[in-house]
């Protein structure tokens, strides 16, 4: 596995890995207003448009999973359902530390979907608090949709 910047040719497979994972990881723990807008075309443009934000891993050559860090916040991690629990999420996690930290950040942070269980015991395994709910301002059109979450957070 590599880990490199996306490039626009990523688009796709960003976009698949992200529409199936967020479904995984979203449906029944998100309002429904959201689901109705995070169809699979949401999910082109957004991975399009996100590009620059984005790291991918590679395996072989394919586009295992990615990141996606802006300032301090780690926005979307998510790998492949073919790649789970091959250690790529962790490794995608540690990257996206080392960015928030060259960014000029002492800590990190990210937003779990409060129902996601998987994930919340994921982060805390690889050393992220939780420092309890908050609604996260999910962007939808021109404006935002709160999303009951977790805040985590950890040093870098």
């Amino acid at each position: 596995m590599t880990l490199r910047p996306a490039v626009d040719a990523d688009a796709g497979a960003i976009a698949d890995i992200w529409y199936a994972g967020w479904r995984d990881g979203h449906l029944g723990h998100v309002p429904e207003a959201l689901v109705a807008v995070r169809t699979e075309e949401s999910f082109g443009t957004r991975a399009a448009e996100r590009i620059v934000d984005t790291t991918v891993a590679v395996v072989g050559e394919t586009v295992a999973g990615f990141v996606m860090v802006v300032a301090d916040e780690v926005e979307q991690v998510y790998v492949g359902g073919a790649h789970r629990g091959s250690g790529i999420a962790g490794t995608l996690l540690a990257e996206a530390e080392r960015q928030v930290r060259a960014n000029g950040y002492d800590e990190a942070w990210l937003a779990v979907a409060t129902g996601n269980a998987r994930a919340r015991r994921f982060y805390q395994r690889q050393g992220w608090t939780d420092r309890g709910p908050f609604d996260y301002p999910a962007a939808v059109g021109s404006g935002t949709l709160p999303v009951p979450c977790h805040r985590y957070v950890k040093p870098v």
